[in-house]
């Protein structure tokens, strides 16, 4: 299977997993998200995509030791994969290669 390309969100998700590693988990995947960029962002759709990515093998998951402040309870925590980091930097470089060129036209001059 070749390297696939991030949708935007799935982008957003796999960059701040990236960022966070090793302590990656949902909570923090939404607030650094919405930390960064202008969108609200709900944590059933970071749930969502992390489920997404993970099927698509490009997030490894694994549980936490156990937390105080979680009464004991481990946390589902997340790494990019080597197929991961290719998707990621497969999906810059598209968007960057449209964008080429594309100064004037955006008012970038």
């Amino acid at each position: 299977m070749s390297t696939p390309y991030l949708g935007d969100f799935e982008m957003l998700v796999a960059l701040a997993v990236a960022r966070l590693a090793p302590d990656a988990y949902g909570v923090s995947i939404q607030r650094e998200i919405t930390a960064r960029t202008p969108r609200s962002v709900t944590l059933g759709a970071v749930y969502a995509t992390l489920v997404r990515l993970e099927d698509k093998r490009l997030l490894a998951a694994s549980d936490s030791a156990p937390t105080g402040e979680r009464g004991g309870r481990s946390r589902r925590v997340y790494t990019l994969t080597a197929a991961g980091k290719k998707a990621i930097a497969r999906s810059h470089d598209a968007v960057r290669r449209m964008m080429d060129g594309l100064e004037t036209a955006l008012g970038h001059a």
